[in-house]
């Protein structure tokens, strides 16, 4: 049986068992891929100091996410198509982070719908909503996500049009899976998922499917998505949501400082600073790199997260070093959750968990809340003096 210790280790089984098409949708960037390589590589140029001889009994990660406690400042971030890299993956998921007691966000392209997630997420459900042209539909997802128990909304602004996601186009992306020949060849490679997915009738996006007029398939859907996202997105909408969702709202892909003034100015709860795994556009600085600007524009305004490259539990604590209230892993959970299922996930989490509560004792702090940039080499870490 395969030693998991790390992210990469369920990186590596993930890549074995999951379809190519879905493997490469979770695990590539856009364009040349190097805003996805710059979040993993800037977190590594960070250094941490050392301390000894500090008594590290009685430690915790607990602490709060816009009011809301978790286990650690970890939440799992809404992706795509996550029930097409294990079967019933959304769902699974959220069993998962409610179990250890952290935040599950759904995508609103999720394969599993609000309402069958619901069923199995824990009071940190939290639903990501992408802005489309029918506000009809829009105002009928919000309330099916207050329905559901959602305790939160995080708003994706950073996907007004696609980025150029090549890996996709070559592989033909779609859920459930075209059947061309090299695609049969390689599904035939994958029995374990191949199971799963007969073993389940969610294989569509069950938020979207039967919920618009004609959209009834995978066919009407596409046509329907590719119209709808609207590149006229603008903070109006945003005041708008709020307004309608009226609970807390969280702003999702903020990169630059004049944005977080204006999400600010716009009544969300928080905001990530996020260039969306990389995926969207090519160039832009690594998330982690764009932290602490923002943190130090807005930080006493609105609760800043983050999101982006987070493989292990030292990188969660040096974006916490470095502000952030919370951050998000995508990557990590489906490398888990296409490795191992449920499983996966948890270990995923329990790896996480394990290297954060120990690099946080070996830098000398006990208690999350405490962490701030001194733990941190000076000159080796974004805005260092």
């Amino acid at each position: 049986m395969t030693v998991i210790t790390n992210i990469e280790d369920l990186r590596v089984l993930a890549q074995k068992r999951v379809p190519r098409m879905f493997y490469d949708y979770a695990d590539s960037g856009a364009w040349t891929e190097s805003t996805y390589r710059a979040n993993t590589s800037d977190f590594a140029a960070i250094k941490l100091r050392q301390r000894v001889a500090v008594n590290m009994e009685g430690r915790s990660t607990a602490t709060t996410m816009i009011g809301q406690p978790t286990a650690m400042p970890v939440a799992i971030a809404p992706t795509g198509l996550t029930g097409m890299q294990h079967a019933d993956g959304e769902i699974l998921a959220a069993r998962a982070a409610k179990a250890f007691g952290i935040p599950f966000t759904l995508s609103t392209m999720s394969i599993c719908s609000i309402e069958d997630v619901a069923q199995h997420a824990g009071p940190g459900f939290w639903f990501q909503l992408y802005v489309m042209r029918d506000r009809g539909f829009i105002e009928r997802l919000i309330e099916r996500a207050k329905v559901a128990g959602c305790s939160a909304l995080v708003l994706t602004l950073d996907l007004q049009i696609l980025g150029q996601r090549h890996k996709d186009i070559k592989n033909g992306l779609t859920a459930p899976p075209k059947l061309t020949i090299p695609n049969i060849i390689n599904l035939a490679t994958k029995p374990r998922w191949c199971l799963g997915m007969l073993g389940t009738q969610r294989r569509q996006f069950g938020n979207i499917v039967g919920h618009v007029s004609g959209v009834e398939n995978m066919g009407s859907l596409s046509e329907w998505t590719a119209k709808q996202f609207d590149p006229g997105l603008n903070w109006g909408d945003v005041e708008w949501i709020k307004k309608l969702w009226g609970g807390k709202l969280i702003v999702k892909g903020i990169q630059d400082v004049e944005d977080a003034r204006l999400a600010a100015d716009s009544g969300a709860d928080a905001l990530i600073v996020s260039n969306h795994g990389g995926r969207q556009l090519d160039g832009a600085e690594s998330s982690i790199h764009a932290l602490p600007a923002i943190v130090d524009a807005v930080g006493k305004r609105i609760e800043v997260h983050m999101d982006g490259g987070i493989r292990s539990g030292q990188d969660v604590l040096k974006a916490t070093a470095l502000g952030a209230k919370g951050t998000y892993i995508g990557r990590s959970m489906l490398y888990g959750l296409g490795a191992m299922g449920e499983a996966g996930v948890t270990k995923a989490l329990q790896i996480i968990h394990k290297e954060l509560d120990i690099t946080m004792a070996f830098c000398g702090h006990t208690k999350i809340g405490t962490v701030d940039k001194s733990i941190l080499l000076p000159g080796q870490y974004p805005g260092s003096p």
